[in-house]
Parts: structure tokens; C-alpha cells; sequence
């Protein structure tokens, strides 16, 4: 006797039954329809790769999640995100490709960080990328908050917020209350405001680095800029911090401000946030994070910014660039599980064929008509009995099934029922297709 192994996935990897698989690739082809709209080009990139490739940019936390391993000579590395292969292709591919560069990239990575509710270590990233030649126009910075604008529009989301802000304000603002020493730990410890407080925030200020009272309250003031997105950058503008790096932090702010309402996204979907200071030891400029407004306890559902030197560690090039990612895995675990999305349907298929005499030649040629129509529809080959067969057509939810039996080979006129309304009619197939299109 064999012994049977236990099926079971893995501790974080998500796995899903096919009415879930249906809405995740609804909100794929979403996804990458709302980017290809703005003009950006997919590329695919090896899900495995050279560790040397991949570790060069790696280091500290990040490197302790990489799944590695040897074959024959070769050390190998599961990819950690898309922004490391987009560094690699673009200094491999400079000659090929066309500046600025814009492209997408739906794909897995991996990283084996402890598994838990809503986070996993096999999940898909939606990323976006404008990557320029030397330079690159500060209105790149804009318009992805409408590529976020649109793509989260698209998947049905409404009451959502994109908040942004510019590192360079950050520093600049370090520089003038003579802390920048500090900055890295200031910044890490001002992106926690919101988890742990002003009064714990301040006190981590004064006791771990030894701040002035005069610094503190400088900083401290500064984050608790409030008020409208055009009064945020009068306040910013009337601090007169003598500081070449905020004020040209400040101006950029402020472009990218009136070139996000060019693009149409209302003001209710974004917002100037000044405690953001995300990717300190990557992002240089412009910095996004998306939340939703009736959960922000889940976190951001995007985030991004600009960058000076994408691919430095495989070129001489100057490579500047700003994108954004969306963790799709978690965003559809999230919306799933508290509504904002409905699995309910487990077909694909808007008819079913299904005949109630053995030979399915009709069958095949009335599916054949609809599919060319561009109708998905099935044909039922089990020789059954018709309620198994309507069962099979309920438990699926397809919406219509086409019965063919001696009298619609004969006569001509097909009978179609709607599932929903359980009501059925008799029309020829041109009728049938012109019904459902």
C-alpha cells in the first residue's frame, strides 16, 4: 500500500480556488490595461538571476529574506522585487531601448519574510517605471499619481488617498536645524508618527539623539504643517528655511501639485503628507503612498517616487527614474477579506452547450459560431442526465445555457435559458449572438 502525502501549500504562498483566480486576473488584465493607457511597455524579466546580480543592490534585512540556491557552478537567486532586474535590464539594454523609458511589470517575487495574516512571501508586484537618459522632467513626478488615479478607479475603488511629499524638503529641513547627522534615524523615527505618537516621538528626539529643544520643535512644527494641499505649500514657503535643498524641495512640490490637477485627479484623491520619509537610503525626491481611507489601519496599497541613479551598480550611466508598485497579492487579499470585492463568480464561460442527444456535432458547431463571435462559450461532453448538467451550469453561475436536442437540429431555432431569471426563449444562433454581445 502507497503512502498517501498530505496536500498542503506552503506558509505563505496563496494559492486560490478558480472564482478567486477569475476576479485576480479581472484585476491583473485591470491593471495592465490602465498602464498600457498611458503609454507604458511591458517587459518580462527572469524570476531567477544571478545572485551576484540581485545581491549588488541587496543588503541588510532584504538580503537576509533571499531564497539562494547553487546549481552546479552557478549561484542563484529567486528575484526580491522588479526594481533590481528593471536596474540590470535597462543598463544591459541602453542601446536598445528608447529614453525615457516607460515600463511595466506584473510578475512574482520572493521573499522569505515571516508569513502572517495578509502577507506572504510568494506575491505578485504591479510596477510602473520612467526611467531618463541624464535627466528627467520633474512632471514624470505628476503623472503617476494619475497612472494611480486611474488604476484604482478602474478596480472599482473610490474613497482613496494618494499622499505625497519630497525627501529633498526633509533633508533641506535636517540641514537648517543642524541635525542631518541625524536624518536617517529622525526619518525612520517620523515615518512611526502616526503608529506611536507626537509626545513618544519627541521623547525618542530628546532622549536617543540628544535634539535641541530649538531642533525638535522645528521638526515637530514642520510635521504638524495642516490645512488644505495649497495652504500646506504656503506654510512651506513661510517657514523661510535659508536652505537651497528645501526650497527647491518646496518648488518641486509644488509642480508636481499643479501637473497633478492637469491630469485631472481630484483633490479629494490626494494630498500633500509631510511625515512621509520612505525609502531613506533610496528615494531622492518625490515620494507616494496610497491608503484607503475607510482603512488606513492596513496600511498603504502603494507606494513610490523618484530616484536619481536607478541602475549605478552596472553602469556608468546616469539612469534617474520615479515609479510606483502596487503588492497586488495583499491589495486582493485585503479587499477580499473585508468586501470591497466579490468572488462570486466560478466560470468564465457566458453560455453552456449542452445536448440531450449523443452525438454533439450541433454542440460543437453552435459553440464554434459563438466563440467566434467573440462569446466565451463550453459545450457539456458528459453523457448525463439534464439536471446534472443545469446543476453543473447553476454551481458555475454561467449566466446562460443553449439546450440542443432532436427538435433544435431539425428545426433550427435554439433554446437558450437565463439562468438568473429562469425564463428561456427560442432564437436562431445569429439571434443568440446579436442577444449576447
Amino acid at each position: 500500500m502507497i503512502n498517501k502525502i498530505q496536500p498542503k501549500t506552503l506558509s505563505g504562498f496563496m494559492e486560490l480556488l478558480p472564482n478567486e483566480q477569475v476576479l485576480f486576473n479581472q484585476m491583473v488584465d485591470k491593471i495592465r490595461a490602465s498602464y498600457e493607457k498611458f503609454g507604458f511597455l511591458p517587459i518580462d524579466t527572469p524570476v531567477i538571476e544571478a545572485s551576484e546580480v540581485l545581491l549588488a543592490k541587496a543588503g541588510g534585512e532584504t538580503e537576509k529574506q533571499l531564497y539562494s540556491f547553487t546549481k552546479g557552478d552557478s549561484n542563484l537567486t529567486l528575484r526580491f522585487d522588479l526594481t533590481v532586474p528593471l536596474a540590470k535590464y535597462v543598463a544591459e539594454y541602453y542601446n536598445q531601448i528608447a529614453f525615457p523609458f516607460r515600463r511595466y511589470q506584473i510578475g512574482k517575487v520572493y521573499r522569505g519574510e515571516r508569513a502572517q495574516r495578509g502577507r506572504f512571501r510568494e506575491f505578485y508586484q504591479c510596477d510602473i517605471d520612467v526611467i531618463g537618459d541624464g535627466e528627467l522632467n520633474i512632471i514624470n513626478d505628476a503623472e503617476i499619481p494619475a497612472i494611480m488615479y486611474t488604476t484604482f478607479k478602474s478596480l472599482g475603488l473610490e474613497n482613496f488617498s494618494i499622499h505625497i511629499n519630497n525627501r529633498k524638503i526633509l533633508n533641506g529641513l535636517f540641514e537648517a536645524a543642524n541635525v542631518k547627522e541625524k536624518s536617517v534615524d529622525i526619518m525612520r523615527t517620523i515615518d512611526k508618527i502616526e503608529k506611536i505618537g507626537k509626545e513618544t516621538v519627541i521623547a525618542i528626539f530628546k532622549d536617543d539623539y540628544n535634539m535641541t529643544e530649538e531642533s525638535i520643535n522645528t521638526i515637530v512644527n514642520f510635521i504638524e504643517i495642516a490645512g488644505t494641499t495649497d495652504e500646506k505649500i504656503e506654510k512651506l514657503q513661510a517657514l523661510d528655511i535659508e536652505n537651497d535643498l528645501y526650497k527647491q524641495g518646496v518648488e518641486e512640490l509644488k509642480e508636481v501639485e499643479k501637473y497633478i490637477r492637469l491630469f485631472s485627479v481630484p483633490d479629494e484623491n490626494f494630498e500633500i503628507d509631510l511625515s512621509i520619509a520612505r525609502g531613506l537610503d533610496y528615494y531622492t525626491g518625490t515620494v507616494y503612498e496610497t491608503f484607503l481611507n475607510d482603512y488606513k489601519s492596513i496600511g498603504s496599497i502603494c507606494s513610490g517616487g523618484r530616484y536619481n541613479d536607478l541602475a549605478g551598480y552596472y553602469t556608468d550611466k546616469q539612469l534617474p527614474g520615479v515609479g510606483m508598485s502596487i503588492g497586488l497579492t495583499r491589495l486582493f487579499f485585503i479587499l477580499n477579506d473585508i468586501g470591497l470585492i466579490k468572488t462570486d463568480k466560478k466560470s468564465i464561460s457566458e453560455v453552456l452547450v449542452v445536448s440531450m442527444v449523443e452525438d454533439l456535432s450541433k454542440s460543437i458547431e453552435v459553440a464554434n459560431a459563438l466563440r467566434n463571435a467573440g462569446i466565451n462559450a463550453e459545450v457539456y461532453f458528459d453523457n448525463k442526465k439534464i439536471k446534472a448538467k443545469f446543476k453543473y451550469a447553476d454551481r458555475l453561475n454561467v449566466p446562460y445555457v443553449i439546450v440542443i436536442g432532436e427538435d433544435e437540429i431539425n428545426s433550427g431555432p435554439l433554446t437558450i435559458k437565463n439562468m438568473q431569471e429562469g425564463t428561456q426563449e427560442q432564437l436562431a444562433v445569429e439571434s443568440i449572438i446579436e442577444k449576447l454581445k
